[in-house]
């Protein structure tokens, strides 16, 4: 039986993540089989396929990216399109808008 690596597991469940719904770096490390890697998903994120949602991924308290391409400002559009609430903090209102695969 061949394991899947971290990074596809990463790539398939992100592709996943419905418009107008979030996951956080450390819900989806933990899913992918490594609970403590929300660091390197951030990385995997940051370098990954460009045709994923990564802008459906932020961390724990619903925070966007600083170093999102382009900038925090592009990440927030990105979100905006998909009726996401973003406030003068650059914040999601994580708690409303997690979303969990069945």
């Amino acid at each position: 039986m061949v394991e899947i690596s971290f990074s596809k597991k990463i790539y398939e469940l992100v592709a996943k993540i419905p418009a107008g719904r979030l996951m956080t770096y450390g819900q989806v490390a933990a899913l992918c089989g490594n609970p403590r890697a929300a660091r390197q998903v951030g990385q995997v994120a940051h370098f990954g396929p460009v045709d994923l949602p990564w802008h459906r991924v932020v961390n724990r308290e619903g925070k966007l990216a600083s170093g999102w391409p382009g900038g925090i400002h592009i990440h927030r559009q990105l979100l905006e399109q998909e009726n996401v609430v973003i406030n003068d903090e650059y914040k999601a209102n994580i708690k409303e808008l997690l979303w969990w695969p069945e």
